[in-house]
């Protein structure tokens, strides 16, 4: 029996990994284990812990990483914190192959723990770019950090044998996110309004919003520049909870003052998957900087407005306009996005980041890589010489 241990930090992750999760707990060789940290254990984010207790998954530690506040020093102590209880955990229940996905501070202390112990790191969503973020550095660390690789696309595959890791380490999955589509039902807009209170009889705005952690422009600029923007517009708008990045907590203090001065605006912490999808469904666009609008808002066929830099360096669908942080600029985009022709116009619209089939790709590869020395004794692949 492989034992398959699974970082989980926050619930945009969890979401990816579940298809992975099921294929692995359906497969005879294979035994989940859960480390759960990060946001999950955090009442400010959801305690979305409960969404992994509710379908039974297996956790094998829960790993507290305290944030005081979202400081730049407040995030490097909980690096250093998240680094230290990984490490009290994998001593304790050390799996055959540590799994971690995209670029998030807490996943980065939980692999850079694993590394004294000679435990394989597998890495999803490796090899991308997203300038406006550190995460961007992060997800490069990580990179160099692993010894398999799960990339998204061909393009993200070559970026990684540019940043020197072996070609037989590097398997092109698609991304994990979009085998929920054919998994999961989305929420009705009757269970969402059940649920939530959300009213859909207009097709909203769907809001998501993160700090640029790698850009000059400030929290309170940035969140300023799109609720005036949508001031303008007048548009019904559900606001979805920010990452613990530095400058989060600004950004939901204006989003909790506007919503409670607009009645046809909404917050929600955690909504699920399949709620999210709902949401998507029925949305008339979608504004901010997520990379959600990146990746699986393009099989909706869901219009985008992509603010600021964050997200710069990805690939994108034809669904996606990006504008900078500026309440004219934003305005203009959302009329164009909600315009009633324009998601039609978006009909056939091929998602570049895969065929929904990642999770078999994945977890192939996890129950049949040999382990030992040669996966953990990692070459540098160096480029063909310029001729």
């Amino acid at each position: 029996m492989r034992h398959i241990g699974v970082v989980t930090v926050g619930r945009s992750d969890f979401g990816i990994y579940r298809p992975i999760l099921r294929a692995i707990q359906n497969d005879p060789d294979l035994e989940l284990m859960l480390f759960v940290t990060g946001m999950h254990l955090n009442p400010e984010h959801g305690l979305t812990v409960r969404e992994i207790e509710h379908e039974d998954f297996p956790i094998a530690a829960r790993i507290e990483v305290p944030l005081d506040g979202d400081t730049p020093l407040a995030v490097a102590r909980a690096i250093g914190h998240g680094t230290t209880g990984m490490a009290l955990a994998l001593a304790t229940h050390p799996p055959d192959i540590l799994l971690v996905l995209g670029d998030r501070f807490e996943m980065y202390a939980a692999a850079l723990a694993a590394l004294p112990f000679n435990i394989p790191l597998a890495h999803i969503h490796g090899g991308e770019l997203t300038f406006g973020a550190m995460d961007d550095a992060l997800r490069h660390s990580l990179t160099k950090l692993s010894h398999l690789h799960f990339a998204a696309a061909e393009t993200y595959a070559r970026r990684l044998r540019q940043l020197g890791e072996e070609p037989w380490r590097i398997t092109v999955s698609g991304a994990p996110s979009l085998d929920n589509l054919s998994a999961l039902s989305p929420l009705d807009p009757g269970e969402i309004h059940r649920r939530f209170g959300i009213s859909l009889d207009a097709a909203p705005l769907l809001v998501t919003l993160h700090p640029e952690t790698r850009s000059s422009m400030s929290a309170q600029t940035l969140v300023d520049a799109v609720l005036t923007a949508i001031e303008q517009i007048g548009h019904a708008t559900v606001f979805t909870q920010t990452n613990a990045d530095p400058g989060g907590q600004v950004i939901m203090s204006a989003i909790r003052a506007y919503a409670a001065d607009h009645d046809n605006a909404w917050i929600v912490q955690n909504m699920g998957t399949a709620g999210y999808f709902g949401l998507m469904k029925a949305a008339a666009a979608m504004l901010g900087n997520s990379s959600s609008g990146i990746i699986e808002a393009a099989s909706f066929a869901l219009p985008v407005v992509n603010v600021g830099t964050r997200q710069d360096g990805r690939l994108r669908a034809a669904n996606v306009q990006d504008v900078p942080a500026e309440p004219s600029a934003i305005a203009r985009a959302i009329g164009l996005a909600t315009a009633p022709q324009a998601r039609a116009a978006l009909a056939g619209l091929r998602n570049p980041y895969g065929d929904g089939k990642a999770a078999d790709r994945i977890v192939e590869r996890l129950r049949a890589v040999p382990l030992g020395e040669r996966i953990i004794v990692k070459r540098f692949h160096d480029l063909p010489a310029p001729s």
